[in-house]
């Protein structure tokens, strides 16, 4: 399987859905604080020796003390090491941005949960069975709307060369959706539409009068101090510094896939560091971003869809925010991101006590066995710094 590891969580096919299968990872022992960061070291240093360019890694522990590693080099064949505080992409990690900035304004009884997709944008959903009418805010949030997601693409070299710098906007991204007919009735079932988030900016702007980016600025990035969490519009570069991103496609052709605009540029053109993204999920968790009654509606999950669940066991998808097994007991939230060559996955215990980041500078997209591989090992590094564990090696 080929795969573009771009920001489609579905055309991963094992991307996010994969990685969970990781959730059973290996026997655990108790160490104390200077095992965990060993444990930290030796899972980024795993992950590298799958052939994946560049790792960086943040943990965060109760008590607020950071563990950082980092593994393999920022640009092949220079030696130069990773940054422990570089850029990447955001990613599908954006859409937790844009879900609690919805949420907040349904905390001030500017829109409602159960209003409908034409209510905000009347005729924009329609053609081919779809009906704006009959699908809700929180089926796009959850992703139980229907929608058939047509998010473009590439699958080769010649293709990311191709598009690259192509330039979409949000009505031509939705108009691909829209010539499809829906997976499936309103709320009859679950699957993962970045198309669903993209209507979600829109009505955001519906709402305020300013586009989505500039809200999740104000009410989010700003009062968390999150400075080096950025939105980039439709530049193809990312500040300094960060590692080269790098994708394998078929007959182990790697390419660096830096150089690129975010196909959906309102919702993914952002870049972070692994300290932002941890302070971000952290503040979430601990409600520091929503009241109460919206956190809980944030984390009412529903079931994903039946493939996916039988790679994810447990997974289940709230408004804009996953929550997966620990093998500790318990479960984590979490929005893992994957796009022009950066893939990170990510957690926060549900008392924002305990956060971890990991950021991976080479989607290994060739294969199923390379993405499961890589997945599995990025996804056993999270469930050890949030269990408070190392492995039974570590």
């Amino acid at each position: 399987m080929t795969s573009t590891l771009r920001t489609r969580w579905a055309t991963a096919a094992v991307g996010l859905a994969v990685l969970l299968a990781a959730v059973a990872t290996p026997a655990v022992a108790r160490p104390g604080p200077r095992s965990l960061a060993r444990q930290l070291r030796e899972d980024t240093r795993a992950i590298h020796a799958l052939g994946v360019a560049g790792v960086q890694a943040r943990a965060i522990g109760p008590d607020g003390r950071q563990s950082v590693a980092v593994s393999g080099t920022a640009r092949l064949g220079s030696g130069r090491p990773v940054a422990s505080d570089g850029y990447f992409r955001m990613a599908s990690t954006s859409k937790t941005l844009v879900a609690t900035v919805v949420l907040q304004l349904e905390a001030e009884g500017r829109l409602f949960l159960d209003d409908t997709v034409d209510h905000w944008l009347p005729g924009v959903v329609r053609g081919n069975g779809n009906d704006g009418r009959r699908i809700t805010l929180r089926q796009l949030l959850q992703h139980t709307s229907g929608i058939h997601d047509d998010l473009p693409g590439y699958t080769t070299a010649n293709e990311y060369y191709e598009q690259r710098h192509r330039v979409y906007g949000a009505q031509e991204l939705v108009d691909r959706a829209m010539a499809h007919a829906p997976d499936f009735a309103p709320g009859e079932g679950w699957a993962y539409a970045n198309t669903g988030y993209t209507l979600l900016a829109l009505v955001i702007q519906k709402v305020t009068g300013r586009t989505a980016h500039q809200e999740i600025e104000d009410r989010v990035l700003r009062p968390l101090g999150l400075h080096r969490t950025r939105w980039t519009g439709t530049s193809s570069a990312l500040p300094r510094p960060h590692s080269q991103a790098y994708q394998l496609f078929g007959q182990g052709s790697r390419v660096d896939v830096t150089d690129q605009v975010p196909v959906d540029t309102e919702n993914l053109s952002y870049v972070t560091t692994t300290l932002d993204e941890n302070r971000l999920l952290r503040a979430l968790l601990a409600g520091r971003l929503l009241p109460p009654r919206q956190l809980a509606e944030m984390k009412r999950t529903v079931p994903v869809s039946a493939d996916v669940q039988q790679l994810w066991p447990g997974g289940r998808y709230g408004l804009g925010l996953a929550e997966r097994p620990l093998s500790c007991g318990g479960t984590y939230w979490s929005h893992e991101g994957g796009d022009g060559g950066y893939i990170t996955l990510n957690g926060v215990t549900d008392d924002g006590r305990r956060s971890a980041v990991v950021s991976m500078s080479e989607a290994r997209g060739d294969s199923l066995a390379h993405i499961l591989h890589q997945e599995n090992a990025a996804s056993a590094l999270i469930d050890h710094a949030l269990c408070g564990r190392a492995s039974a090696a570590g």
